[in-house]
């Protein structure tokens, strides 16, 4: 069994459904100890994160990656243990396989492989690892970036294991996400009988036609590097659960992912403006999740390319599709981002899973990708 897949299936069974890491960066640490990096734990709240460096100079290269996992869902459902790292046909099956502990695998023994034969790299190298990527993601990766920043310590390349390939390993190269804005209203109308209606005020009578003006609305997105504005009703709820009872308030949910132009301000005051019109009392609460990032050239994504290309023979699709992830926390900062991990298939699914010789290629070109950033003498 190789190193690589041999560390991902000791990582799945260390079952670490966020925000619990479970041992994980523990097992991480020890690995990357033994290499000469200076640990550094920093746990907010109930969120275990990882600071790993080695060397003092500049360029710094960072892996980032997260340790938590989803939860299984229904065991049952579940060909195996979902914590049990099955090897099946080729396959390495068990929760966390693709997102991401496959990647934090090869990731490690890439390193591994970079130093004996580079062992004085022409910079440093740094692991991001966080149990709060799966979660609420508020004292993870983004806590981590505040104290580096406090201490003027500044990542200069990040690669994000999240599981970006589709068809095959490494056809698929993310260089940005889309922000994501979402805005929960409360439409306030007067509950009453059914058989009343004058004496009552209906909120879903009285919203209905702004949410189809929402609904209906070009919101735009003219950046080619980014899909268009995408705009979604998540949940709505209304009533008392009685068939002869008109409710007295509406509350719905709805979200934002979109480019840098149009921003989140410019979302926000267009939604505003058609809700004001339509004429229904409402209170709008807002969150923004995540402010977009793109990186659009550089060496990191020129080496990356170059690297995928010399191992596995591929040109990838750079696309910025997708929900979130911790980039949006880095890629603020200055540092170049990109995303490059296994295929996203099974996510988050029943019997997630992963071709083993993925992991074992996936830490090949890692090791490439080291070798062209930070190759030293011996």
């Amino acid at each position: 069994m190789s190193a690589a897949l041999d560390l991902a299936r000791a990582l799945i069974r260390r079952p670490s459904v966020t925000p619990d890491d479970a041992g994980c960066q523990a097992l991480l640490g020890e690995r990357l100890s033994a290499l000469g990096f200076t640990l550094e734990p920093m746990r907010f709240g109930a969120v275990d994160n990882l600071w790993a460096r080695r060397g003092v100079t500049g360029p710094l290269f960072v892996f980032a990656g997260h340790t938590d996992v989803v939860p299984v869902g229904d065991r049952a459902a579940w060909s195996c243990d979902p914590f049990a790292a099955e090897l099946r046909e080729g396959l390495l099956i068990g929760r966390g396989a693709a997102d991401m502990k496959g990647a934090l695998a090869a990731m490690v023994v890439a390193v591994e492989r970079f130093l004996t034969a580079s062992p004085q790299p022409a910079g440093s190298i740094g692991f991001l690892l966080t149990s709060d990527e799966e979660g609420d993601a508020v004292d993870g990766t983004v806590r981590v970036m505040q104290a580096l920043d406090a201490r003027g310590e500044r990542i200069d390349w990040c690669l994000v294991g999240e599981p970006s390939s589709d068809r095959r390993l490494g056809d698929v190269l993310r260089v940005g996400r889309r922000g994501s804005l979402t805005a929960r209203l409360r439409v306030l109308g007067v509950q009453g009988h059914v058989a009343y209606p004058e004496k009552a005020l209906n909120p879903i009578h009285a919203f209905a036609p702004t949410l189809a003006a929402l609904c209906a609305e070009d919101w735009g997105g003219d950046d080619a590097a980014f899909p268009p504005v995408s705009f979604q009703i998540s949940n709505i709820h209304a009533g008392t659960g009685a068939g002869n009872v008109i409710p007295g308030e509406l509350l719905i949910d709805c979200n934002f992912r979109f480019p840098p132009s149009p921003g989140a301000d410019a979302l926000r005051a267009r939604f505003e403006a058609i809700v004001a019109a339509g004429g229904a009392r409402c209170e709008i609460d807002w969150t923004l999740g995540a402010q977009p990032f793109l990186t659009r050239g550089g060496r990191l994504l020129q080496e990356t390319r170059a690297a995928l290309a010399d191992v596995l023979g591929v040109q990838p699709l750079l696309s910025t599709g997708g929900g979130t992830s911790d980039g949006r926390f880095i890629a603020p900062s200055g540092a170049e981002v990109v995303e490059l991990g296994l295929r996203n298939a099974s996510i988050h699914k029943v019997d997630e899973c992963t071709p083993a010789a993925d992991i074992d290629q996936l830490a090949d070109v890692y090791q490439a990708l080291l070798h062209r950033l930070l190759g030293g003498g011996a």
